[in-house]
């Protein structure tokens, strides 16, 4: 004889609740209590009762289903994604997990149509933005999916605070935290590596930490000694290249990513300048690659499982019809060789 399958009602009856509560409850409800659904989860357990997400995605024109959407950025390998944005994958999964949600992940160009794609076919409940670049460019982009009603979260600038649930860094404070280590260091002609434009909100409050640093120990902040660029080694080995070229005196160079800092490392050695005693280096990220450079890069480091964990969190908020307000991540330094001769 084949064995019944356990339903919603033997799991009521086992953790002596009501059937809707158990479907509240397997459906990550917030109205149901936390001792409650872990009541339910642990008599569902016991029942070997497996939850048919399409059948209660159906009833409820939900999907069950988040979408993550890398877009293209300059990396020194053929991922094209940054390698901030991959180390924040596992805390996003292990999130999604724990609210009942799957993880769909998708690598999109920029001029592909994807405001309009995810939400609107049923494939996902909301979306996750990570690169989606340049802000003034695509910003309108970002307006037409308010306009849509589409729940959406971006990591980038709350500071901003223009479409809702937007999660960063505090990119202000890390670079004044950097800059201001290196002027403890006794460097006072500090150059700075990264775009600084609207359209980058994030580099541009890394550059105005590095300013606020310069204020607060009443010393100038160079202007020529600023560099744009982006977050490749490539650009970072042409950034030195221009300082070069420009024929300034410089003691460090805080940039606005690791990769830029890295690059520009390799630029100045190859030139034959020592890094840290003719020039510190601080970058910004901690990627893994920081701690193998040589020497290992001074760096700020961005919570990358706490910055998945507030994506994730902030767009079922939405979800669930709750504001989801923007959230401003701490940093840190982290102090290596290339900074302290």
């Amino acid at each position: 004889m084949t064995q019944r399958r356990p339903t919603s009602f033997d799991i009521a009856a086992l953790a002596g609740v009501s059937q809707p509560t158990v479907s509240r409850a397997l459906s990550g409800n917030p109205a149901v209590s936390a001792e409650t659904r872990a009541r339910v989860l642990a008599a569902a357990e016991q029942l070997h009762y497996k939850v048919d997400k399409n059948a209660s995605g159906l009833r409820r024109q939900q999907s069950r289903t988040l979408a993550l959407l890398f877009f293209e950025d300059p990396t020194p390998d053929e991922t094209l994604i940054n390698p901030f944005y991959l180390s924040m994958l596992g805390s996003m999964v292990r999130a999604c997990a724990g609210h009942g949600y799957d993880l769909l992940i998708s690598f999109q160009q920029l001029s592909d149509d994807w405001h309009v794609d995810f939400e609107d076919s049923r494939k996902a409940d909301g979306i996750i933005l990570l690169g989606y670049g340049d802000y003034l460019q695509y910003r309108p982009r970002l307006e037409a999916l308010v306009r849509r009603g589409t729940h959406f979260v971006c990591w980038g600038n709350p500071r901003a605070n223009e479409f809702g649930a937007m999660i960063g860094s505090d990119n202000e404070a890390g670079g004044r935290e950097a800059t201001s280590h290196l002027i403890a260091h006794g460097r006072r002609r500090i150059g700075f590596v990264g775009t600084v434009s609207e359209g980058y909100p994030e580099f541009l409050d890394r550059y105005r930490g590095y300013v606020r640093a310069h204020d607060e120990a009443s010393l100038p902040a160079f202007d020529r000694l600023r560099v744009d660029a982006g977050p490749s080694e490539e650009e970072g080995r042409a950034a030195v290249a221009e300082l070069e070229r420009r024929g300034l005196a410089y003691d460090a160079l805080f940039a606005a990513s690791d990769l830029a800092a890295i690059g520009a490392m390799k630029a100045l050695q190859e030139r034959g300048r020592q890094v840290p005693q003719d020039v510190a280096v601080v970058g910004f990220d901690d990627l893994a690659a920081a701690g193998y450079a040589s020497p290992p890069l001074t760096t700020v480091a961005q919570d990358a499982r706490a910055a998945g964990l507030a994506l994730v969190e902030a767009l079922i908020e939405r979800i669930e019809g709750r504001e989801g307000e923007p959230r401003l991540l701490p940093v840190s330094l982290k102090v290596r060789g290339s900074s302290l001769a």
